[in-house]
């Protein structure tokens, strides 16, 4: 690691401002190394000293992490604070209200989708209601092990059931509010969760969707593919439907079956405000989370007690330089991993004080996120590249209406974030006086992987920096070689640290082959990267079939299979495309079976059956016909070359190893119809 102020610094260097060093955690990066150089030495010392700030009903007995990453040498595991028994749910909650004496403090500020709609949540009001809901789950038969299904809205009853299962020792799998009835089916089954908790519906901007009747038919669909697993539904009526726009309980027209769905209005008041927590191994699992496979087949990433927490609570308390006065907002869903670690769990264990919002960045008006950062002084300010994006071209009036001086730190998250993007953020935004922390880190990673540090690593935009504290990273060529100096490559990761998942839902194998088998010894991330000659990493993208739209991974597998089971398509692929706001789009490659006719109202019923089948977020932007597709002489199809196409790139490189070179010149073609 090269230290900055070496000569090899290039020109232009964004340095903390002294003002923010005076109080940080990490004031600056003499400091920053000393501390990584601890916890790459001398691991349980330094892990075994961020444990003490949290409640431990037992200790642990062994070492604070044991590993194997070679798959040469048996199988996968990561074990940390093996012996130790605890409850997540007692160290960010009970912790902060009986020993830090933090009751009064607000651990929420609810912000609804229409501004007339919020709530100010204490952390005792909190710790009453994830207590009332424990209750409720334990009455409806849910015991330790047992996993819960959450489709849920951006409302404080997301919070109150996540934080009941992690209470009560049950393991919840949050599965994306804007997801459809298929993905929502397809998670409940592959987790086998006994109990959905879901909502009647909710608004994003003007729209209204009936949750409720999305949630039955998942439930419908897992009756017909096998016994059913959930045989419970807990439904939230969102209050904010009974006065938006006033009440639409009509519109919804909820469906209700006595005999499976229970009132959470209801039961809630009906059980005690007390419940004691359920004492849980360090390894015991905490949640399930999806996230999208190069098979086409969503992986259920899990992560485990212990790790997670001590992983989760130093990243946010460093990363986002936590102070007691501040208030952090993070615009996530808690329905991605960026939710769950940012704005539940991190957050909470360091006491802090959160924005909770449920709307979306351009309702009722496109200055909403400037007018919340006023309204709450927010200081921290934690979003995705993708939203910057569409801010940006809305320029500087929705703005400069705005008094923007609480903040202090702004943060970037989902994908490598573009200079021009970086710039327009830390100058209109941040006034030149806010450091961005672009992070790096994936749902498998659990929290930052690379990551500045706001008052120590001076800045270069769209660079991720150096690791954090116990991330030992490498860069490796494709026959495995590590390369040292100024390279580029696949990044990988050395050894764990706390938050890293610990399996596959159900499925070691995929786990291991995923992960550990093209380079054995490391964790291999899927992304290819470049170190600069300072030492600076910079993430260049999925090397695997996955595509990044707004931040999210969509496999390209998935994508296809939705395509393919329309009735009209023999054969498809998909590829990305760059866009101005969502970083990538979906480019789709349709071959037609006889007879049928490529038009709009099939691209039309296409585009439906993907939002369908995955949610809204895979709809693809183009769909093109495609006589045929370009092939290997082993029936390979030759992606980059799509991708070239898509982009029309006309300079496609060697093509010897493709089967009919004339199907490019037919693709080309068609693709001037497509996407002029």
């Amino acid at each position: 690691m090269v230290v900055p102020g070496s000569q090899h610094i290039e020109d232009k260097m964004y340095h903390p401002p002294e003002g923010l060093q005076k109080d940080a955690h990490v004031p600056d990066f003499s400091c920053y190394l000393e501390l990584y150089k601890k916890s790459i030495e001398e691991p349980d010392v330094f892990w075994k000293e961020v444990a003490s700030d949290f409640y431990w009903k037992k200790p642990p007995t062994g070492r604070i992490l044991q590993y194997n990453f070679d798959v040469t040498k048996g199988n996968i595991y990561v074990k940390c604070m093996e012996g130790a028994k605890t409850n997540m749910c007692y160290n960010v909650l009970d912790r902060n209200v009986k020993d830090k004496n933090l009751g009064e403090r607000v651990a929420f500020y609810w912000e609804g989708n229409s501004p007339d709609h919020h709530e100010a949540i204490t952390y005792g009001q909190l710790l009453g209601q994830v207590c009332r809901c424990s209750n409720v789950l334990k009455q409806m038969g849910v015991r330790k092990g047992d996993r819960v299904a959450i489709y849920l809205p951006m409302i404080p009853e997301l919070v109150y059931t996540m934080l009941a299962c992690a209470r009560i020792g049950a393991v919840h799998s949050i599965v994306f509010a804007g997801f459809s009835s298929e993905s929502l089916c397809e998670r409940i089954m592959d987790s086998q969760c006994s109990i959905l908790v879901t909502a009647d519906g909710v608004y994003r901007g003007e729209k209204l969707i009936n949750l409720k009747q999305i949630a039955d038919e998942a439930l419908e669909k897992c009756r017909e593919k096998a016994s059913a697993t959930v045989t419970r539904c807990l439904v939230v009526k969102h209050h904010a439907l009974r006065t938006q726009n006033g009440d639409v309980s009509n519109k919804l027209q909820t469906p209700w079956d006595a005999a499976c769905d229970v009132c959470w209005e209801e039961v809630m008041g009906q059980v005690s405000e007390q419940c004691e927590p359920e004492w849980l191994d360090a390894e015991d699992p905490l949640f399930i989370l999806y996230t999208s496979g190069s098979t086409g087949k969503p992986k259920g990433v899990l992560h485990t007690v212990a790790g997670y927490l001590l992983y989760t609570s130093l990243t946010f308390k460093y990363v986002f330089d936590h102070q007691p006065d501040d208030v952090y907002w993070c615009t996530a869903d808690i329905g991605w991993i960026t939710g769950h670690s940012y704005i539940t769990y991190g957050p909470l264990a360091n006491g802090a004080t959160s924005v909770l919002f449920e709307g979306i960045p351009v309702h009722p008006h496109v200055g909403r996120f400037w007018e919340v950062i006023e309204k709450y002084r927010v200081s921290k300010f934690y979003t995705a590249p993708t939203v910057i994006r569409l801010l940006m071209k809305y320029g500087l009036d929705p703005v400069q209406k705005y008094d923007l001086s609480s903040l202090r730190i702004l943060g970037t998250v989902g994908e490598p974030i573009n200079p021009e993007a970086w710039h327009w953020y830390h100058e209109v935004i941040g006034q030149k006086r806010c450091p961005v922390v672009d992070t790096f880190w994936q749902t498998e990673t659990g929290g930052h992987v690379l990551t500045p540090l706001p008052a120590a690593t001076p800045l270069k935009p769209g660079s991720a920096t150096f690791p954090f504290f116990g991330v030992e990273p490498t860069i490796l060529n494709e026959h495995g070689e590590e390369l040292e100096g100024e390279a580029e490559g696949y990044l990988v990761f050395r050894r764990p640290w706390p938050g890293i998942m610990r399996t596959v839902y159900g499925n070691q194998e995929r786990f291991e082959n995923t992960y550990f088998k093209k380079f054995p010894g490391f964790y291999v991330t899927g992304d290819g990267c470049r170190r600069d000659k300072d030492g600076y990493y910079w993430i260049a993208g999925r090397i695997d079939d996955m595509i990044n739209v707004s931040g999210h991974l969509l496999s390209t597998a998935e994508v296809e299979s939705s395509l393919t089971d329309h009735g009209a398509v023999a054969e498809a692929a998909v590829v990305s495309r760059p866009h101005a706001v969502k970083g990538e789009c979906l480019y789709c490659f349709v071959t037609l079976k006889d007879c049928r006719e490529f038009n709009r109202t099939l691209v039309d019923e296409l585009k439906r059956q993907v939002r369908e089948k995955i949610g809204p977020i895979a709809t693809p932007d183009f769909i093109q016909n495609a006589p045929g597709l370009p092939k290997t002489r082993s029936g390979k199809i030759m992606r980059r070359v799509l991708r070239q196409i898509a982009r029309n790139e006309k300079d496609l490189g060697d093509l010897s190893t493709m089967a009919d070179p004339k199907v490019v010149e037919v693709l080309f073609s068609q693709r001037c119809e497509t996407s002029a």
